[in-house]
């Protein structure tokens, strides 16, 4: 079993920045991809980024590229989503996954086997 926690939600202003955390423990995997998504009220859920947790290649989706950035940290077992320049649209509940045995990045929730309870991020314009 893994376990993820995330962290660093809020309710920010148009243009600024946040950094979410997704804290995994239990049994890890050196063949995985941790990925960030969101959901938005009334919509599906959507891939916003993703990490390979060996190698450490990075994808974004197209509305994020250029603002946020995923990066991670082996030793804490910990993966971050840098937010910057935020926008109204951005506002949803973010959630962090993790793919075990993987080469790439999944960008379909169904491709991932274990998610954390998702944190609130809101901006407001």
């Amino acid at each position: 079993q893994v376990q993820l926690v995330e962290s660093g939600g809020g309710l920010v202003q148009a243009g600024a920045s946040l950094r979410l955390s997704c804290a995994a423990s239990g049994r890890t995997f050196s063949s995985a991809a941790m990925g960030w998504f969101r959901q938005a009220p009334g919509k599906q859920r959507e891939f916003v980024s993703g990490i390979a947790w060996s190698g450490g290649s990075t994808y974004y989706a197209d509305s994020v590229k250029g603002r946020f950035t995923i990066s991670r940290d082996n030793a804490k077992n910990t993966v971050y989503l840098q937010m910057n320049s935020l926008k109204p649209e951005d506002t949803a509940v973010y959630y962090c996954a993790v793919r075990r045995w993987v080469v790439g990045i999944p960008t379909t929730p169904e491709d991932y086997d274990y998610w954390g309870q998702g944190t609130q991020v809101t901006v407001s314009s």
